[in-house]
């Protein structure tokens, strides 16, 4: 199945902000609360309930004002790290290469949001939107972002976005083509800009939300190379215990039936789960050398499964000591 891609182009967006309107409206968002803060941009962050953004920024050109827009959203990486760092594995990567949020394994631990090289997702309470049915240790906090618009593209439809962006700016089909197409604008558009470029062409991976920009990624809030790094262990300890209880019990599978091995190691082949190296967001390759070889993906496969059974008897065990220490009393 071919994967699916977003591809904005920044000199088509008049920045009519009805991708924003399309999203809240398609997702049951609510309005947030904003004030004037000397720019168009309303609201000005991204929130829980604001999955979406269209970014307002003035510069100068040959002594004339200029409006960059630029377009803010999960970007959907191919190499995502938020998938790599998510304790309860409640990111996973869908068949069409998107990045999803199962939200009733969401612990709000907040390494998807701390790690996350553009700093998107968002941390809001579980009753944010109807459309997203959280029933597992509620209520709490659980992490929103965009959601590729899912159940619409699952079913053939364009996201809500793309379809109500009257300029043709947000454009969405098959990666491949896009990225063709992408490369065939920016070409044309060096020719008078030596700046333009396709973002998300090869970054981490590959992006799943392409940006035709003509201005640096850095003037509009983009890293210029990001790239996955390590990442510390997550405190099993800090599990809460209504997710303890609900692994105990069967009603959260350790590793969910779609999930891949491969999305839970890291660059250097070990397990997430094992991790102990400070941040350092900026390190090493987005490549993973050795996925061409079976005998070496058997061989890690039976590593993550074997670092899946330590934590489920870590959970396992933690749920008898407080069963014991219920009886004692």
């Amino acid at each position: 199945m071919a994967e699916k891609a977003i591809l904005y182009d920044s000199t088509r967006c008049i920045a009519c902000r009805a991708c924003q309107v399309a999203c809240k409206q398609w997702w049951e968002l609510p309005a947030d609360k904003t004030i004037n803060k000397g720019t168009y941009e309303n609201p000005t962050i991204l929130t829980s309930s604001t999955w979406n953004r269209i970014l307002f920024q003035e510069t100068e050109e040959n002594g004339k004002l200029k409006w960059i827009f630029t377009r803010r959203a999960c970007m959907h990486c191919t190499n995502a790290v938020c998938v790599w760092v998510c304790p309860t594995y409640a990111r996973q990567y869908s068949a069409l290469g998107y990045v999803t949020i199962d939200q009733e394994r969401c612990i709000a631990c907040g390494r998807c949001i701390e790690l996350c090289p553009f700093r998107l997702p968002k941390l809001g309470e579980n009753d944010v939107s109807p459309r997203v049915t959280i029933e597992i240790g509620t209520p709490r906090p659980v992490a929103y972002k965009c959601k590729f618009c899912e159940d619409r593209v699952e079913e053939g439809a364009l996201p809500a976005c793309v379809k109500t962006c009257p300029t043709g700016a947000l454009q969405f089909g098959n990666r491949d083509d896009l990225v063709t197409q992408g490369r065939t604008k920016v070409a044309t558009l060096l020719k008078s800009n030596p700046k333009a470029r396709l973002y998300g062409d090869k970054e981490l991976g590959g992006l799943h939300v392409l940006s035709i920009l003509t201005v640096e990624p850095d003037v509009v809030g983009f890293p210029a190379d990001p790239k996955l790094g390590t990442y510390p262990k997550f405190d099993e300890n800090t599990f809460p215990d209504w997710y303890i209880s609900a692994v105990a019990a069967g009603k959260l599978p350790l590793f969910p039936p779609e999930a891949q091995s491969k999305w839970y190691l890291q660059p250097d082949l070990k397990p997430a789960l094992v991790k102990t190296e400070p941040v350092l967001p900026e390190l090493v390759t987005t490549r993973l050398p050795g996925w061409s070889n079976m005998a070496m993906t058997g061989w890690l496969g039976v590593g993550v499964v074997g670092a899946g059974a330590a934590l489920w008897w870590t959970l396992r065990r933690r749920t008898s000591l407080k069963e014991q220490q219920e009886k004692d009393k």
